[in-house]
């Protein structure tokens, strides 16, 4: 007997496919008109949205021999979800737009909607995906767009740090750098292409920082936490610890020195999604966050790390640091 041949999204075409994701979405829906129609209608008790977007690209964003399609919609909604709570605010919708080539399995899409679906109900109960669009495409692309809402509470900016605050972080630095760098050293093939990660060959703590590369858990909760407990600046790391609190010190006029008693990874590495932020000198820090630098008066370079300049540019630039590659 013959196998089934999974079909595909050309296969089924682009209304029949919208119904397999709206299968995996239904009863997510928070909004006052959701997933279906021309567009959704979204309540705004706070009279302002909080919106921002972030594209994944197959090649310089992920590679498919490393991540299903489940990882892969984690990792979308969450560096999104990410961005919102950097500006103190609660996550409320997801809008996605997905660019698939013709050949992509179906099963492959509809897992892609469990992790969207999953990440939002781990990481930002009530918030869920409430619409997007289809495209073909040779290049698989995910492009997010996430709403919130502030709460009647102030935005924290990264341009309010001031001489004398403190700087502080919540989330673990350096493990996705390292679950990335476990990817590039172990599973490639000797042409340097991609293959699939092998479970049996990690030891716990490889699977911790492979989880933290490809299913990011970003400390949500803890950016209203930190907008009600006075933070001055904040922002999402995504880049780079050092990347990120130069972008910081340059919007503030600051300067940004960092302990020296952090390594390597945590300094440079990108994808951590926990978060920057300046307190004043007398505040108490929310708890998960913990202190790791000072603001001092404006000067260059605008980050140094135990007072001294650092060698490098560090942090992640897709111009810069994609080799090219896909898989």
């Amino acid at each position: 007997m013959s196998t089934p041949i999974a079909p595909t999204v050309r296969d089924l075409g682009e209304r029949q496919l919208l119904s397999r994701i709206f299968a995996v979405l239904d009863g997510s829906s928070r909004a006052l008109v959701g997933p279906g129609d021309d567009a959704a209608v979204l309540a705004a008790p706070d009279g302002r949205v909080v919106v921002s977007t972030d594209t994944l690209v197959h090649g310089p964003d992920f590679r498919l021999a490393w991540s299903s399609g489940e990882d892969l919609g984690w990792k979308a909604a969450a560096v999104n979800l990410s961005d919102i709570a950097a500006m103190g605010a609660r996550p409320t919708a997801l809008v996605v737009a997905l660019t698939l080539p013709d050949d992509t399995p179906v099963a492959f899409v509809e897992a892609l909607a469990r992790g969207l679906r999953a990440a939002c109900d781990a990481l930002a109960p009530g918030c869920a995906v409430e619409g997007g669009d289809l495209a073909a495409s040779d290049t698989l692309t995910i492009a997010v767009t996430v709403l919130g809402s502030l709460d009647g509470e102030a935005a924290v900016l990264r341009s309010g740090a001031r001489p004398g605050d403190i700087v502080a972080v919540t989330g673990e630095l350096g493990a996705a750098a390292r679950g990335l760098a476990l990817l590039f050293d172990r599973f490639r093939d000797a042409a340097g292409a991609p293959v699939p990660v092998d479970p049996r060959a990690l030891s716990a703590s490889e699977r911790h920082d492979l989880a933290a590369q490809l299913r990011p858990r970003p400390p949500l909760a803890q950016g209203p936490r930190a907008a009600r407990a006075g933070a001055t600046a904040m922002m999402d790391i995504s880049d780079g610890l050092v990347l990120d609190a130069r972008r910081m010190a340059e919007a503030s006029g600051v300067r940004i020195d960092l302990s020296p008693a952090l390594d390597e990874m945590a300094l440079y590495g990108g994808e951590d999604h926990g978060l920057l932020a300046c307190f004043p000198p007398d505040a108490m820090l929310p708890e998960g966050f913990r202190r790791i630098g000072r603001v001092t008066a404006d000067g260059q370079p605008r980050v140094t790390v135990g007072g001294s300049p650092f060698s490098g540019t560090g942090g992640w630039d897709p111009h810069r640091d994609w080799d090219a590659g896909r898989g």
